[in-house]
């Protein structure tokens, strides 16, 4: 074992604070990194402050990480000291399930191993500490390669809020000729735009907050509805083929499945209710409403060679580590455009 610096919270009703933590020597089939950037996304805060009653104390959140290869076990062939890697949502899976034979190691049936507050038990058993820390050493299969050229700071939150809009605009076919509604502009609806624009398709930015409008457009949304007036959705009935619905509040689903298109689909990635999801919504022309969880492994690493191929980014604000706790309260308030990412070299000093 080895003592790394790291920032954790006790409890959920403390401030994220210094700690050190073990990290494992690497064995056969690890990869030991160590981390430049970590994004901060809005799980890491729920998670610290245990909104969803399962935090397991004490945590270090961090799952957007890219950072340097420092060493390998003895039987990793792919990897090497020096290469640029990234690590996602998680690090370990059973790697023997159906989901997994598919890459689809995010719905393992066993259940995937997450990056932090999570216990590894296809590995040493413990809990995972996250990417709010110096180093972390994961399993030789769950390292994506980062490309030449990629900026790291803005790379680093693309290992969630890239593969987690990417997956359902490949899957339900964004692309030429193709009318894609983004609802909600936040860390995820930014890079929803950005990636279906690359696609090629026709991006229209659905929100509540007129603030927005020059943001879509400089984003590269080719059309904006303001949700704030009711007629939208009437105006705009059967006009998309798909909508990714980013929103992580509670909120209505009807409306926005009535804008879709005859077999239209919309896809749900906020953590959020719906308020009364009435049938006819989906019955009367063929409608799905489906629901996606971040990206496998090979597909999360097809998300990063596509947006270094069609140089697209996070657009970030970096901060050092002493600021995660304000960073999280301007989060609360949507003070952030579009994600916060935390330069680690403060975390050595």
């Amino acid at each position: 074992m080895r003592k790394i610096n790291a920032y954790g919270a006790e409890n959920a009703s403390t401030p994220l604070a210094p700690m050190s933590i073990d990290r494992r020597e690497p064995g056969p089939h690890d990869v030991a990194i160590e981390i430049a950037f970590c994004g901060v996304c809005h799980s890491d805060l729920h998670a610290v402050r245990d909104d969803w009653g399962n935090t397991r104390f004490p945590i270090v959140p961090g799952h957007e990480i890219v950072g340097q290869v420092v060493a390998v076990g003895g039987a990793v062939t792919r990897w090497k000291p020096g290469n640029t890697v990234g690590v996602g949502c998680m690090v370990n899976s059973c790697q023997a399930c159906e989901a997994c034979h598919a890459h689809e190691e995010q719905y393992c049936e066993r259940g995937m191993t997450a990056t932090y507050n999570s216990i590894d038990k296809y590995g040493d058993r413990t809990v995972t500490r996250g990417g709010y820390s110096t180093h972390i050493v994961v399993n030789e299969k769950f390292v994506l390669a980062i490309p030449d050229g990629m900026p790291l700071d803005r790379t680093a939150p693309m290992l969630c809020a890239g593969i987690t809009t990417y997956s359902p605009l490949r899957r339900y076919g964004a692309g030429p000729g193709k009318q894609v509604g983004v609802v909600g502009l936040g860390g995820l609806g930014h890079m929803a735009v950005k990636i279906a624009k690359a696609m090629g398709a026709h991006v229209t930015m659905v929100s509540h907050s007129e603030s927005k409008r020059d943001d879509a457009q400089r984003l590269g949304a080719d059309d904006f509805l303001l949700t704030r007036d009711p007629a939208v959705f009437h105006d705009n009935r059967r006009r998309f083929d798909l909508i990714l619905d980013t929103i992580s509040v509670e909120h209505d689903f009807n409306g926005y499945l009535g804008m879709l298109k005859r077999h239209g689909t919309m896809v749900v990635v906020g953590l959020s209710e719906t308020k009364g999801l009435k049938a006819d919504s989906l019955i009367n022309r063929g409608r799905q409403l489906a629901g996606s969880l971040i990206g496998g492994i090979q597909e999360t690493q097809e998300m990063l060679d596509f947006c270094a191929r069609h140089k697209v980014y996070c657009d970030v604000e970096r901060i050092s580590i002493d600021q995660i706790n304000v960073a999280y309260e301007r989060m609360l308030k949507s003070d952030v455009r579009y994600r916060f990412v935390i330069d680690i070299d403060s975390l050595r000093r």
